[in-house]
């Protein structure tokens, strides 16, 4: 059976043009430094955001721990949203590579304010924890790839600079955010000391990520990358697809918006389940099967029965995430696949 894939952005394989990409990829040793792909790669966006450096890593996870790593010091604590990809997805790395505990505060579509920061923030006091690390997720996967404002995080970051509190951006969709707001990427950047952003979701890059900030801090996110195992050699390969993916799939995301939006407005009659629409403002659709009296997994296997793939949210909902190898004829056969289940 021939599946409708909608579990995740990451399921995207690489184009034909994207491979002839990488097979012309320049390559050296990038542990060395020497591999000229990914050098221009890593130029290239720290330019975009308006950064000094940048540092090409394998992973979303890895460039997260990294960046929360550098900024801080074992027995520190960093502020985190309570549904915050580095909170709930990243298998508590932070007290593990970092030695720091996670305050969590919970979010309304992941946006936490100043006011409840305020409260957070540690007293200055030697029997308790330093306060070392705000940390932002943008889009926010959580509450189906909601956009963040960018007000909020300028209210954020000033109280950051008088608190002296560092701060990170988990930017790994922040080019759907991009396109949706116009706002640039160095717009956004300017609020940060840290990001890191993805090159193998919407993009349709296979590997990577990519950590974003000043010369000193990115020439210690190198050590640390080495240290958590994530130097590779002849990465040019896997540069040369993220290089393809700046060029050709930034605007597209728009496509994959409007596919997210046409798939929750086919869905919106239906009785059975249930969609905020406030939250389809990317490529994500969560929908709530409380009132078909399923469990997840049942109505999880009943799609899949039926050829459609999604994914557990939540406690009583599933996620569907559109990207480039979904198109809107199949998102319309999905669609009409949930009205014979649940009309």
């Amino acid at each position: 059976m021939k599946y409708i894939d909608l579990r995740s952005d990451t399921v995207t394989k690489p184009s034909r043009q994207m491979l002839e990409a990488m097979m012309r990829a320049d390559v050296g040793d990038d542990v060395f430094g020497e591999d000229p792909t990914v050098n221009a790669l890593q130029q290239r966006v720290a330019a975009m955001f308006g950064k000094e450096a940048a540092l090409f890593v394998p992973s979303g996870t890895m460039g997260n721990e990294i960046c929360i790593k550098v900024h801080t010091q074992p027995g520190d604590e960093i502020i985190v949203e309570q549904e915050s990809h580095i909170f709930v997805y990243e298998t508590a790395a932070p007290s593990l590579l970092s030695g720091v505990q996670m305050k969590t505060i919970a979010g309304r579509r992941g946006v936490i304010t100043v006011e409840q920061i305020h409260q957070a923030v540690r007293p200055k006091a030697y029997y308790l924890p330093t306060t070392r690390l705000i940390c932002v997720e943008n889009t926010h996967g959580r509450s189906a790839g909601s956009i963040v404002p960018i007000e909020a995080m300028q209210r954020i970051r000033a109280f950051a600079i008088s608190e002296k509190i560092a701060m990170h951006l988990d930017g790994a969709r922040i080019w759907n955010a991009c396109v949706v707001t116009g706002i640039s990427p160095k717009e956004y950047a300017q609020h940060f000391d840290s990001l890191s952003v993805c090159f193998s979701k919407g993009l349709g890059a296979p590997v990577g990520s990519i950590i974003i900030g000043d010369r000193e801090f990115v020439q210690q996110a190198r050590k640390y990358r080495k240290l958590f195992g994530g130097g590779m050699r002849q990465a040019g390969i896997l540069a040369s697809a993220a290089l393809y993916a700046l060029d050709h799939n930034i605007e597209r995301l728009n496509d994959d918006h409007q596919k997210a939006s046409t798939f929750a407005l086919g869905l919106g009659s239906l009785k059975q389940l249930e969609i905020d629409m406030n939250e389809v403002q990317t490529n994500m659709v969560f929908v709530d099967i409380m009132k078909t009296g399923k469990t997840q997994d049942e109505v999880l296997n009943l799609l899949k029965s039926k050829g459609i793939l999604l994914t557990p949210e939540r406690s009583s909902s599933i996620r569907a995430v559109m990207h480039l190898d979904v198109s809107m004829d199949e998102v319309t056969e999905a669609v009409s696949v949930f009205q014979s289940l649940f009309s």
